[in-house]
């Protein structure tokens, strides 16, 4: 089952009333559908995007306000961080990868700045705010390739791996401070990313064939997971990545 509203209806419908949420890379897939969670359970939602095409072609939204912000520009997200004296969650969800072109160097320094180094920039630079009321949680987005291999993706590879190391030094850095940090990792969800792929018949049915549940995941997916790991119910989780790719990376691969 993966409808928003079942989703969603897990959940009390005012968990995250009066809080605040940064979502980064929320103007498609992952990240808005994250962010749209979030709005739904009464957070005040800031998402960004690094497209203000894509922010001018999307629908306003309760609890959600749309910012445009380049990841890679230091100095853009310190400026931006510094706006937030306090907050309670950071979703760090931005994301590229290149198919056979992350061989070149630019490209794969380029898709660790926007993979990796982003990562780190948001939640470096938002810290005070996360631990002012001690009770601050961050969820980075990881991947199953953060514990596989993909050979026409190596920066990608790269950067989702190094995304679990910063969220356990995070976590052990900012503990004792009312900060927890942890992870998710998608597996195969029906995203723009990954439509080359489930597009065509012999890939979506070679994913579905290796997965336990025997089918591809959504954008969706993802929110329950995100909603979980900031609430109080996760209070004592800390550290940790968390797959939801319907068991693809423990499927026989033959």
């Amino acid at each position: 089952m993966n409808d928003a509203n079942a989703i969603l209806g897990a959940f009390r419908p005012d968990l995250f009333a009066g809080r605040t949420a940064v979502i980064v890379g929320a103007t498609s897939g992952i990240g808005l559908e994250i962010a749209r969670g979030f709005a739904s359970l009464g957070a005040e939602v800031i998402a960004t995007g690094s497209s203000a095409e894509k922010i001018a072609g999307l629908p306003e939204e309760k609890g959600i306000t749309m910012r445009q912000l380049d990841v890679r520009d230091a100095d853009a997200v310190h400026a931006f961080c510094a706006e937030f004296y306090s907050l309670d969650f950071l979703v760090n969800g931005a994301g590229i990868a290149r198919a056979e072109q992350e061989w070149d160097e630019a490209v794969f320094l380029d898709t660790m700045d926007v993979n990796l180094n982003a990562q780190m920039r948001f939640s470096f630079a938002l810290h005070d705010a996360l631990a002012h009321n001690r009770g601050g949680s961050i969820v980075n987005i990881a991947s199953m390739l953060s514990f596989m291999a993909d050979p026409g993706v190596p920066a990608y590879c790269a950067s989702k791996t190094g995304v679990l190391g910063l969220t356990r030094a995070c976590a052990h850095r900012w503990g004792r401070e009312g900060i927890r940090v942890n992870a998710i990792a998608p597996g195969y969800h029906k995203t723009d990313m990954t439509r080359p792929i489930w597009s065509t018949e012999a890939g979506e049915a070679a994913v579905s064939r290796r997965t336990a549940v025997g089918k591809w995941g959504t954008a969706n997916d993802l929110v329950g997971a995100a909603i979980f790991l900031c609430s109080p119910a996760a209070s004592y989780i800390t550290a940790t990545c968390l797959p939801v790719d319907g068991g693809f990376a423990t499927g026989n691969p033959l």
